[in-house]
């Protein structure tokens, strides 16, 4: 069995912002060399997301817009972790949206159902974070 290991890194201008790294994700896969396997792809920060969903802006927006709702970032008193930083909604939003995916690998592609994309989702940007795609097979 091979493994493949590759860190992304993202610093976006926003303190929310949403990315389909598939491109990303399929270039590390190509690189591998590996056929058959799994492709895990997971946050390094507990204030960002790795999801999967469809590429469509409207829902897109849609996802940031409940997740304001559900956790919005002010007022910042009203979270408890917030004792030097402004960001207990990220770990929130974090929670709700998830850590990681993992995508079977089939005849050296991601085995995707219809419509489906890996998207990093930051809760907390404006400074680097990092996603780890780990794939093993054969």
């Amino acid at each position: 069995m091979k493994s493949h290991r590759t860190v992304l890194t993202f610093n976006t201008p926003h303190r929310r912002d949403y990315i389909n790294i598939t491109t990303d994700v399929e270039a590390a896969l190509a690189k591998s060399g590996i056929r058959e396997g799994l492709c895990l792809v997971n946050a390094m920060h507990i204030t960002a997301s790795v999801f999967i969903n469809d590429n469509e802006s409207g829902l897109i927006q849609d996802f940031d817009d409940w997740l304001e709702e559900l956790a919005p970032h002010e007022p910042v008193e009203h979270y408890r972790h917030n004792g030097g930083e402004d960001n207990g909604d990220a770990h929130l939003k974090r929670q709700v949206m998830g850590r990681e995916v993992v995508v079977a690998v089939t005849n050296g592609k991601l085995d995707f159902g219809p419509w489906e994309q890996i998207f990093y989702g930051e809760f907390d940007g404006r400074r680097p974070k990092r996603v780890l795609v780990k794939i093993i097979g054969e």
